[in-house]
């Protein structure tokens, strides 16, 4: 960030951040810039935060709030998501519902903005929305994409890795009936020999299992018969579509060794 001349009062910078396409910055990058004194920071801040100009995403991190956001609170996470996670020195991907919504397949717009991370990390609460991180072991062989946002680019999980991740944290994402409904649009933006490559390298076998039952209840068939074959060969142990719930003995058998001991049913 260039150093700006020391005479500017922070709101004279703020502005010059967001004509520039900037929406956020630390604490650390304001005095340095503006030459104040820490204290003399914190109460600049304070007034243009009782303004609505400025909101604290966290301690040292703030976010600018445009005109046109200031009845929201603040700007959508996508304009600052990027430098937050720098800022946090996590590595991350926009996943889940929200991954789902931004390749057009999202039935209902997502509540709360889903971050895949490689570490625990306390839901945030900025302006009116929220921002949600989920903890991914194996983040690093995620595949992602980069999709240009208002400030720049932030990493989203492929369509086939968006598909897996909406099974691995299906409680999180408003259960069967709605990962089933997502799926249904989602489905045309999977790559089938891509999802395969994704299932042949997936820690648990069980969420290929739930995956392939799920694609081939909405009618996704094409896409899921190299999965099938392919499980075909591994000798999966049956699971259950539910795993908390126990299987009746009425309960039948599929190509995925898999039992229905519960009735999905998509909004489709």
């Amino acid at each position: 960030m260039p150093v700006m001349e020391k005479n500017n009062t922070l709101p004279i910078w703020v502005d010059s951040l967001q004509s520039r396409g900037q929406y956020s910055f630390t604490s650390s990058e304001a005095i340095s810039a503006l030459g104040d004194r820490k204290i003399a920071f914190k109460r600049a801040a304070a007034r243009l935060t009782q303004k609505g100009r400025l909101i604290v995403a966290r301690r040292g991190f703030y976010v600018i709030v445009p005109l046109e956001y200031q009845s929201a609170g603040a700007p959508p996470p996508s304009s600052f998501i990027d430098a937050l996670m720098k800022d946090w020195k996590h590595p991350y991907y926009i996943g889940l519902l929200s991954a789902a919504a931004i390749y057009g397949a999202a039935h209902q717009k997502p509540q709360e903005f889903q971050v895949v991370t490689d570490t625990r990390l306390r839901p945030l609460r900025v302006g009116r929305g929220k921002v949600h991180f989920f903890m991914k072991s194996t983040l690093a062989s995620t595949p992602t994409t980069g999709i240009k946002t208002e400030t720049g680019y932030m990493p989203v999980s492929t369509p086939e890795a968006t598909a897996l991740d909406l099974i691995r944290y299906v409680s999180s994402v408003a259960g069967l009936d709605n990962v089933a409904t997502v799926l249904k649009e989602l489905s045309e933006r999977i790559n089938s020999q891509m999802l395969l490559k994704l299932g042949k390298i997936e820690s648990e076998l069980s969420v290929v299992q739930r995956l392939g039952f799920l694609l081939d209840r909405v009618g996704a068939h094409r896409v899921a018969t190299p999965l099938a074959k392919w499980l075909a060969h591994q000798g999966p142990t049956l699971v259950a579509l539910r795993p908390e719930k126990n299987p009746k003995p009425r309960h039948k058998r599929n190509r995925w060794n898999l039992v229905a001991n519960e009735k999905v049913e998509p909004d489709i």
